[in-house]
């Protein structure tokens, strides 16, 4: 753990945990075909984006640091993620939610760890599927599917 580098990007998530949660509490409360309102998500994200960069800032700072830092930086796997992710954003809509995250998580968990593909394909077919039919089936609310046309 690098805690130079994780007190300030704690700091950054905190104040953009902020903006989410004062953003999306000027959206309205409804939708038009599905029971989840729009701001639902970004407020639960802010919120727990939040918690998380507390408990970042809080395990940074309470480690004394002795000895002096190094930081290694792997433009390789973030070029190749940041890729992934905009082709994502991209694909989302030609070929549905579960398909594009499906292939996003696979490219993503082999980039920070090569190996172990069996569990990388059982992983990411179990999320991408579970949270479509979570957000869909429980909650009412509405993501891309599939369609050629």
């Amino acid at each position: 753990m690098i805690k130079s580098f994780d007190k300030i990007s704690g700091i950054i998530f905190l104040l953009i945990s902020i903006l989410f949660i004062s953003e999306s509490l000027k959206i309205s409360g409804s939708a038009y075909g599905s029971v989840v309102g729009p701001k639902i998500y970004p407020l639960i994200l802010g919120i727990v984006l939040g918690i998380l960069s507390l408990r970042l800032l809080y395990e940074a700072f309470k480690q004394a640091s002795d000895k002096k830092e190094t930081m290694k930086l792997d433009y390789k796997k973030f070029a190749i993620i940041f890729i992934s992710a905009i082709v994502y954003v991209l694909l989302l809509e030609i070929i549905g939610y579960v398909i594009s995250t499906f292939i996003f998580l696979v490219v993503a968990f082999q980039v920070m760890e090569k190996g172990r593909v069996i569990q990388t394909l059982i992983i990411s077919a179990i999320f991408s599927y579970g949270v479509y039919a979570m957000y869909v089936n429980l909650l009412g609310g509405a993501l891309p599917r599939f369609s050629l046309f």
